[in-house]
């Protein structure tokens, strides 16, 4: 079974910007739509950005998702961390999808990259 990994995640300063990264163990993300997502310790995941097949991308607010050149890996990047933003972030992605991405199901999720945030 193809799985998800992402990382970047750790201690970041508040103020800072962070880069996650998703990658797809054996296979290259190319032929998914991705998303990006977190959950805070108590809530609910929320969706924060998602990508499609094509580069077409939607997502809110600070949080920017793109693909590297070989488009093998999404990226997640977003700027000015505060408070509200340490959560695990996960990585979710559908094959095949041809729809915009932000209706997009995700048949696999990886196992979270943990965000903290120092002052």
């Amino acid at each position: 079974q193809v799985q998800l990994v992402e990382s970047g995640g750790g201690l970041v300063e508040a103020g800072s910007s962070v880069r996650l990264s998703c990658a797809a163990s054996g296979v290259s993300l190319e032929s998914y739509a991705v998303v990006w997502a977190r959950q805070a310790p108590g809530g609910e995941r929320e969706k924060l950005s998602c990508i499609t097949r094509e580069g077409q991308f939607a997502g809110k607010g600070r949080f920017a998702i793109s693909r590297d050149a070989a488009k093998a890996i999404v990226f997640l990047d977003f700027n000015d961390v505060q408070d509200e933003d340490p959560a695990v972030y996960f990585c979710g992605a559908q094959g095949g999808w041809d729809g915009p991405c932000n209706s997009m199901p995700s048949d696999l999720w990886g196992q979270g990259t943990q965000v903290t945030v120092s002052s």
